[in-house]
């Protein structure tokens, strides 16, 4: 009975966990890389277990504090003897006899020296022998070993004092290591160099007696400097760092991340912050995707600014204003619900719809323009149209579906400021999304049209042959958010894809800006810049078939800069990396899923017979599309060139014309912006058409005289023109010469001021109705 209860004493006496102790959290590049680490919570440098002891340390280890490691179970009797005689002789502890596998209890219980603890040790030892291998337990013993300072283990005592791993150590390097443990705080880099060299010598001196090295390897070993500094840790990554000890806890990870991409990275977003921070631009992030994978390969959170900056802030995860870039998103959905083809005309033309008032960024007009350029140039009034066209609940349900995690309050709460930046979302939502789009197109490409999309995984930033210790492959199951999930089939189209990324390709945007320094045309890119109201936020995000690359520029506490754009202070960054990066082919047309028809070579619509016509790839859902309502055959009179009807000349006076008929509105500012376009000619004298009027200016009269009047702050007062409209609600545009002054509606009553001189007023409705009134100022 005796031996039994002593038999189940000596199995359960040691610990399941024998060291319980904080860790340090620790990731790792793709490549085994060390990135980053956090310091444990008892304010140790302890990192996570080691898997295994690289080949230079463990035997220099062994022959200084163990030579009979793998033969011994678990201590050494002739040791103990050897060493008790050599203490008793010398009158004090001049030699221990303890093994590796005892020194390991030793360091796991961190009891007082005793004879008592010393027995404990021992049995410990060789129950220890019986659960482990001995290299598990020498791994046991390269991960708890102190190394001087709050320097715990050999990996992290190999980053500090020699600033890289331990399978990179030289054989002096690695004997350094292997003899600070036996004295920690006698023996420390930067102090006692002699006494730390002899050691160490002395150890290379037997490993060239055991013939572990030859008389060249000693003799060169010999000769290298100990440690006489430390080193810090590397800071490649402190954002990640931070989000993977947040949603993981203590762990060592192996990430995803690119460790040569990631310096790379690193060293763009420091040069550019220099440069903003001197026009008071303070934050900048940016995110570097691996398509194929879903994964994330450079990772920065935020500039290198200071704490008054939020410099800790990892804005990758911020909500922050779209500003433009999900405009690209509803030209695809468009496309891919037949509603738009890549060329069709869209009106840009001032703009008030049930009150919502936009504008574009330069504040100027085209009339009309073919979808593609306006995408490509970032006007907000096509956009907000076919937002209103396409409807917000179903563009609102497809960002859902996108997986826009912060857009999230409901179509009605959004509007249409939803496509121009009345929405928010983060740098690592908006990356992920442009990354299904062109995983989508690939995946199609690779398998045609029989492929059927279904399970995709999540976008990652964990490598998933992530290699952890058992603990901390526990708590990554436990807490893992980095689950498969199911793409819907339906989302977009192969073609409609295509046709937004040919679209964002196009570089003769935007108007009036040139960075083209930045930008190589030899390199294919699809690429969207957003700006938010107030410049509070930048935006630039560019895809190729290998990489999406996002970056964001602001300040994180929302302050705005005037001088701050997505073109001016995004887009360097974003090319600066480009530029860097191979070429690669770009995507391969999905043909399957595009239509090759003739469209209207001017209007981008389905021809009428009337349209000019040339062939053009459409996605599928496009061929039911609307044929083009612009261009139409007129009554032309022969004679006089003006435009003449049956009324009033006979029908062989007459001959027909084509003609690009645009709604007035549309024609008045698309003549304007387009020299090559052929008016519509006017009317004979006494031969058009007859309109009912159905408004007039009723103050001030057609040829009044106006007395300009000044206010306190020496400005001109302004002049109230008020109009009556037959139809209620009916929208008003008023223009001053050929200056565009705004829009009323319901209520026209128009405030305009004028220098001296004559001037002509003229107001358009909606319909095309127009008057016009002449003044005199004065």
């Amino acid at each position: 009975m005796f031996f039994l209860v002593l038999s189940i004493w000596y199995y359960f006496c040691l610990p399941q966990r024998l060291f319980d102790v904080p860790y340090s959290t620790v990731i790792e590049s793709k490549e085994g890389i060390l990135l980053d680490a956090h310091i444990a919570k008892d304010e140790q440098w302890r990192f996570p277990r080691v898997d295994s002891v690289p080949y230079k340390y463990k035997q220099s280890v062994l022959f200084y504090e163990d030579e009979h490691f793998y033969s011994h179970p678990g201590f050494n009797p002739i040791s103990i003897l050897n060493a008790m005689r050599q203490n008793f002789e010398a009158g004090k502890v001049v030699r221990g006899g303890s093994t590796i596998t005892q020194q390991v209890i030793r360091l796991a219980r961190k009891k007082e020296r005793s004879y008592y603890e010393k027995l404990v040790e021992l049995i410990w030892a060789t129950r220890l022998e019986l659960k482990l291998s001995k290299d598990e337990i020498l791994e046991l013993y390269a991960s708890h070993a102190p190394y001087g300072g709050n320097v715990i283990g050999l990996e992290m005592a190999s980053y500090r004092y020699f600033g890289r791993s331990p399978h990179e150590l030289s054989w002096a390097e690695s004997a350094t290591l292997a003899v600070l443990p036996n004295a920690p705080g006698l023996i420390y880099p930067g102090k006692r160099q002699n006494q730390l060299k002899q050691k160490r010598d002395q150890l290379l001196f037997k490993l060239k007696e055991k013939g572990i090295i030859d008389q060249t390897e000693y003799e060169l070993s010999i000769a290298e400097r100990v440690p006489d500094k430390n080193f810090n840790i590397p800071r490649s990554a402190p954002h990640l760092l931070n989000r993977i000890n947040k949603e993981y806890g203590t762990a060592r990870v192996t990430t995803t991340i690119k460790h040569d991409m990631q310096q790379t990275v690193n060293r763009i977003v420091n040069n550019h912050y220099q440069k903003l921070k001197l026009n008071g631009v303070h934050n900048l992030s940016m995110l570097v995707l691996d398509i194929d994978n879903m994964e994330v390969v450079a990772y920065v959170g935020n500039s290198p600014t200071t704490i008054e900056h939020g410099k800790d802030v990892d804005i990758i995860t911020a909500p922050r204003s779209t500003g433009s870039v999900l405009k690209p998103f509803l030209y695809a959905s468009m496309m891919d619900q037949g509603e738009l083809l890549p060329k069709t005309f869209v009106p840009d033309v001032p703009t008030l719809i049930d009150g919502f008032r936009t504008e574009n960024f330069n504040r100027s007009y085209t009339g009309m323009i073919p979808a593609d350029k306006a995408l490509a140039r970032s006007l907000n009034i096509p956009a907000v149209r076919l937002l209103q066209q396409h409807t917000v609940p179903r563009f609102y349900n497809k960002l859902q579906q996108l997986q826009l995690t912060d857009v999230n309050r409901g179509a009605n709460t959004y509007g249409l400021s939803l496509v121009i930046g009345g929405a928010e979302s983060s740098l690592w939502d908006m990356c992920k999304a442009y990354a299904v789009l062109a995983k989508q197109l690939k995946d199609y490409e690779a398998h045609n049209s029989e492929y059927h999309y279904g399970l995709f995984e999540q976008l990652t930033y964990i490598k998933k042959d992530n290699r952890d210790s058992a603990f901390a492959k526990a708590e990554l199951t436990k807490n893992s958010k980095e689950t498969d999930w199911y793409l819907e089939p339906e989302i977009y189209g192969a073609g409609s894809i295509y046709q937004t990324f040919e679209a964002m390709k196009t570089v003769n945007r935007p108007e009036g800006e040139e960075i083209w320094h930045f930008f190589n045309p030899d390199k294919e890119i699809a690429w969207k810049t957003g700006t938010s109201y107030g410049n509070r936020d930048a935006w630039a995000i560019g895809v190729t078939p290998k990489y999406v690359i996002g970056v964001w520029t602001g300040n994180a506490d929302g302050e705005g800069r005037a001088a701050m754009t997505g073109i001016d202070s995004a887009a360097p960054v974003l090319f600066d990396l480009f530029n860097r990066l191979p070429q690669e082919p770009w995507f391969k047309p999905p043909y399957d899923d595009l239509a090759h028809i003739n469209t209207c070579s001017v209007t981008g619509y389905l021809p009428n017979p009337d349209c000019p016509q040339t062939l053009s790839y459409i996605p599928s859902n496009g061929t039911r599309f609307a044929a083009c309502p612009f261009h139409k055959k007129i009554n032309i009179d022969k004679q006089s060139g003006k435009r003449a009807t049956t009324d009033c000349r006979e029908v062989s006076d007459l001959e027909q014309k084509t003609y690009l008929i645009l709604p007035p509105i549309e024609s008045y500012f698309y003549q304007r912006s387009t020299p090559a376009f052929t008016a519509v000619p006017d009317y004979l004298e006494n031969c058009s058409l007859k309109l009912e009027p159905i408004m007039s200016i009723m103050t001030p009269q057609h040829n009044s005289i106006i007395t300009n009047t000044i206010n306190v702050n020496g400005e001109l007062n302004p002049v109230i023109f008020q109009l009556a409209h037959k139809r209620n609600n009916n929208t008003v545009h008023w223009y001053k010469n050929n200056d565009y002054l705004g829009v009323t509606q319901g209520i026209h009553e128009m405030p305009i001021t004028a220098q001296k001189g004559k001037h002509l007023i003229t107001a358009v409705d909606e319909s095309g109705y127009q008057i016009k009134i002449q003044l005199t100022f004065k």
